[in-house]
C-alpha cells in the first residue's frame, strides 16, 4: 500500500500534463525541503518526565516563508506532516499567496494531559525548533487540537528565545496578542464563497439545496451556519460521536448550541444516522470536513452528491476522486476550497509585519476577493482542458510555483 505523501506525489504527476512546469520543477518539489524530528522532555504534573516526538517539514520555500499548522494528535507521523506540508505548498500557490508550504505536529493526546503539561510540551517544542522558525522562514498556525491559545503559548516561547516580541512567526493567535480578526471562520466563509460562486455559474435557488456536513468543528459549524443564513437546507451535520438528519432541514442555530453546551451534536427531534452513511446521502452539495481518507474506492460509488467540497484535508482518496469524475461528481479540492484559512493567515501576518490592524470587514473583503478569483481561474482551466476540478487546481498552483522556480533558470539556460 502506497504512503500518503506517494499518494499525494500522484497529483503533481497528472498535474504536469496540464502545466507549463519544467521537468526540473516538478522533481524538486517531489521532496521536501527539510524535514525535523525532534524530542520534546517534559515534567509531568506528577513529578515524572515524558519525552514527545514532534515534527517540523519546511516542503518548500521558493515564493516565501514556509506556512502551515501544528497539529497535536495521537496518530502523528512523518509521513504525514510531510504530505500535509506538500499540500500547503500547492494551498498557498493556488491561492496566489507569497507562502510556501509547512507542517508540524506532535504525537500526543491533548485530551489525556492537563493545560499545564499541553503549555509545557507547547514551549519545548518551540524550543526544540526555533532556529528553523521565523518571520521569514517558517510561520506555523493551529492545526488538528491547537488553538489560539496554544498558539499564544508558543509565540510567546518564541519571543523569548529572540530576544524580542516576534508575532509575525505565528499566526492563529488571539486577537489580543495580535491574531487577525476573521480567522475564526476564515476556512468555512472562504469554501463558501466558492459555493456561492457555483449558485451563481448555476443559478441555484439556496432553499432548493440540500447539503450535508461531516464533521462538526470550527469549519462545520460556521459553514453550516453561513449556508442556513442564506437559505440553504442543511439536511445533515455529524461529529465524531454521531450524526443527525432531516430531509425539510435542521435547524442550525439550535444544533451548534447545543453542540456548544453538550460537547456533541444532538439529534432532539431528528433522526441519528452513522457519519459513514451520512457521506451518501442523496443531496446536492456534500461537505466533508473532519480529517482525511473518508471517500475512498471502498464507499465512492454510493456518493450521491452532485457537489464535493472538501474543507477538510485529503478527505478523497486518489482511486475515489477518479470514480467521482467519472460519474460526473465536481468536486471542489481541499487545497483550493479551504485556502480562506491560510489566506487569513497571511493577512494576520501582513498586519504583523506592519504594524496595522484590519477590520473584519475589510477582511471579508479581501478573503472574499481572493477565493472569487481564485475559484474562477480553476474553474476555468477545467473547462480549457476538460479536466477534474483538482487537476486544474495543481496545474494553476504547479503554474505559479514553476514561475518562482525557473526565474534563476532551468536546463534550457544552462545546456550546452
Amino acid at each position: 500500500m502506497s504512503s500518503l505523501y506517494e499518494q499525494a506525489l500522484t497529483r503533481l504527476d497528472l498535474a504536469a500534463r496540464y502545466s507549463n512546469a519544467h521537468e526540473e520543477t516538478v522533481e524538486r518539489l517531489r521532496r521536501p525541503k527539510q524535514t525535523l524530528e525532534v524530542s520534546i522532555p517534559v515534567r509531568m504534573d506528577d513529578g515524572s518526565t515524558r519525552v514527545f516526538t514532534g515534527f517540523r517539514c519546511r516542503h518548500d520555500d521558493t515564493r516565501g516563508p514556509a506556512k502551515g499548522g501544528i497539529r497535536f494528535h495521537p496518530a502523528v507521523t512523518r509521513d504525514e506532516v510531510q504530505t500535509l506540508a506538500f499540500w500547503m505548498t500547492f494551498k498557498c500557490a493556488v491561492a496566489g499567496l507569497p507562502f510556501g508550504g509547512g507542517k508540524g505536529g506532535v504525537i500526543i493526546n491533548p485530551r489525556e494531559h492537563s493545560l499545564a503539561e499541553l503549555e509545557r510540551v507547547s514551549r519545548g517544542f518551540i524550543r526544540a525548533i526555533a532556529r528553523n522558525i521565523g518571520p521569514d522562514t517558517d510561520v506555523p498556525a493551529p492545526d488538528v487540537y491547537t488553538n489560539a491559545r496554544v498558539m499564544a503559548w508558543m509565540m510567546d516561547e518564541y519571543s523569548q528565545i529572540v530576544g524580542k516580541r516576534s508575532p509575525a512567526v505565528i499566526t492563529g493567535k488571539p486577537v489580543a496578542l495580535g491574531g487577525s480578526l476573521g480567522r475564526d471562520d476564515a476556512t468555512a466563509r472562504g469554501g463558501y464563497e466558492q459555493l456561492r460562486e457555483l449558485q451563481r455559474i448555476n443559478n441555484w435557488n439556496p432553499s432548493n439545496i440540500s447539503i450535508a456536513i461531516q464533521g462538526f468543528g470550527n469549519a462545520g459549524q460556521h459553514f453550516a451556519r453561513l449556508a442556513h443564513a442564506d437559505g440553504y437546507k442543511v439536511v445533515a451535520v455529524s461529529d465524531s460521536r454521531g450524526a443527525v438528519y432531516d430531509s425539510s432541514g435542521l435547524d442550525i442555530p439550535t444544533i451548534i448550541e447545543l453542540k456548544q453546551s453538550r460537547g456533541r451534536v444532538d439529534a432532539g427531534s431528528q433522526s441519528e444516522i452513522t457519519n459513514e452513511s451520512l457521506l451518501e446521502l442523496d443531496v446536492d452539495v456534500l461537505v466533508p470536513a473532519a480529517l482525511e481518507g473518508v471517500i475512498t474506492e471502498k464507499n465512492a460509488d454510493n456518493i450521491k452528491a452532485r457537489v464535493v467540497i472538501e474543507l477538510a484535508n485529503g478527505p478523497t482518496s486518489p482511486e475515489a476522486d477518479d470514480n467521482l469524475h467519472d460519474k460526473g461528481v465536481l468536486v471542489v479540492p481541499d487545497i483550493l476550497a479551504n485556502s480562506g484559512g491560510v489566506t487569513v493567515s497571511y493577512f494576520e501576518w501582513t498586519q504583523n509585519k506592519q504594524g496595522f490592524s484590519w477590520t473584519l470587514e475589510t477582511v471579508h473583503e479581501r478573503l472574499g476577493e481572493i477565493m472569487r478569483r481564485e475559484f474562477n481561474a480553476v474553474y476555468q482551466l477545467r473547462q480549457e482542458k476538460n479536466i477534474s476540478m483538482r487537476t486544474a487546481a495543481y496545474a494553476h498552483a504547479l503554474n505559479r510555483l514553476a514561475e518562482a522556480h525557473e526565474s534563476t533558470g532551468t536546463s534550457n539556460d544552462f545546456a550546452r
